[in-house]
């Protein structure tokens, strides 16, 4: 499987409608500031995406772009394959007519492949929107708590520094 600046774009576009809709529509002219992907190739991926019943559009003043579905019935397999994205990487093993089936490690590394694509199938089908979204909402989360903590102990530790300091300065006086 070799992933194109396709797939990885349609996928950061879908998420960036995600996260920013709240149920209203989003233009593709934002979705191309923020992503920084040219307004030009977001309207060919959202046209394949549209024809994919991944997104709806909605015309009008106020108009843009909606998911077609819920983000949880949305996998990332339905993005990809939407765009027209190779997501099985055994599909173009081949070799010499003479070697194919004669050797072990054809066969060996045929199978092998073939599991491989297997276990990324499940994995892009059970992974939908809604599961990235949690994740990074979950991580944002995290990252300003920790920041928020951080913080926190900074301003302990100065606090605690300034505390000690003023008893240096007691003791200092006091001798």
């Amino acid at each position: 499987m070799r992933l194109t600046s396709k797939g990885r774009y349609a996928v950061r576009a879908i998420l960036d409608l995600t996260f920013n809709s709240s149920g209203k529509p989003v233009r593709l002219q934002e979705i191309s500031e923020r992503q920084k992907i040219s307004l030009h190739y977001l309207e060919q991926l959202f046209r394949r995406l549209r024809k994919g019943n991944v997104v709806k559009s909605v015309r009008g003043p106020g108009g843009g772009y909606l998911l077609a579905r819920s983000m949880d019935d949305i996998a990332v397999k339905d993005v990809l394959i939407s765009v027209g994205e190779n997501i099985n990487p055994a599909r173009d093993i081949v070799g010499p007519v003479d070697v194919k089936d004669s050797t072990i490690e054809f066969v060996l590394t045929k199978s092998y492949f073939e599991n491989l694509a297997v276990l990324m199938q499940e994995y892009l089908e059970t992974t939908t929107l809604g599961d990235l979204i949690r994740k990074a909402r979950g991580e944002n989360k995290a990252v300003a708590a920790a920041t928020s903590l951080s913080n926190n102990n900074s301003n302990i530790n100065i606090n605690s520094n300034n505390a000690e300091l003023s008893k240096r300065n007691v003791e200092t006086d006091l001798s």
